[in-house]
């Protein structure tokens, strides 16, 4: 009997690269003398990163206002309202600002602030723990350049205090940023003193940059 022609075994598969692990809690700074630096974020089920793609886009708004080139914001004074994870006073502190205030109320994040600052010997960083709200109300009026107001989407009653409170601490310039999970319209804003200066929406935030009205008008 003719013999059966032997068949080659089937070649297994090739191994597949190892895809880049994901890393939920971690947080990257976009720009300046920390660039490409990731930090830890808290696994909190309330606490919510600004994505990176806004925090690109916002910082490209603000550096164009600062008008220094290199997306810097060279000697700025700016308040993190609702700090949580830092990222956005961390970044401004990154480009250059010359005071950043980060208020949080959680003790563990507290914790995370403090081991994110001496990570980055961020001399120009102060963490306070307590009511971003409180921390704007105390500030000397007319002198800062950038208030970040981020807080928790479901704490509806904290935006208007906060845009209250953030609008007179605001120099001639200076700017709010709001994120939030809706848009604001300028009869809301107006009554606050605020108008849209640019605006964003990224999935389920809404991202807002106001300045005072009146420069808006003149």
């Amino acid at each position: 009997m003719p013999q059966k022609k032997a068949t080659a075994a089937p070649r297994p598969p090739a191994a597949k690269r190892p895809a880049r692990p994901v890393r939920p809690n971690e947080v990257r700074i976009i720009g300046g003398q920390w660039k490409r630096t990731r930090l830890a974020v808290a696994d909190k089920p309330d606490l919510r990163p600004t994505p990176d793609r806004v925090r690109e886009t916002l910082f490209n708004w603000l550096a164009s206002l600062a008008g220094a080139g290199g997306g810097e914001l060279p000697g700025w004074h700016c308040v993190d309202a609702f700090a949580g994870t830092g990222a956005l006073g961390l970044e401004a502190a990154s480009r250059g600002a010359a005071n950043v205030l980060l208020c949080e109320q959680d003790a563990g994040l507290i914790a995370q602030l403090q081991a994110a600052k001496t990570k980055l010997s961020a001399e120009a960083v102060r963490i306070d723990r307590g009511n971003g709200v409180t921390a704007l109300e105390r500030t000397t009026a007319g002198s800062l350049h950038a208030v970040f107001l981020d807080p928790p989407f479901e704490s509806v009653a904290l935006y208007e205090p906060a845009l209250r409170a953030a609008a007179r601490t605001l120099r001639p310039g200076g700017v709010v940023y709001l994120e939030a999970p809706r848009q604001w319209n300028d009869e809301e804003l107006a009554a606050f003193g605020l108008a849209s200066f640019r605006y964003l929406k990224a999935g389920a935030v809404h991202a807002h940059l106001l300045r005072l009205a009146s420069e808006a008008t003149a």
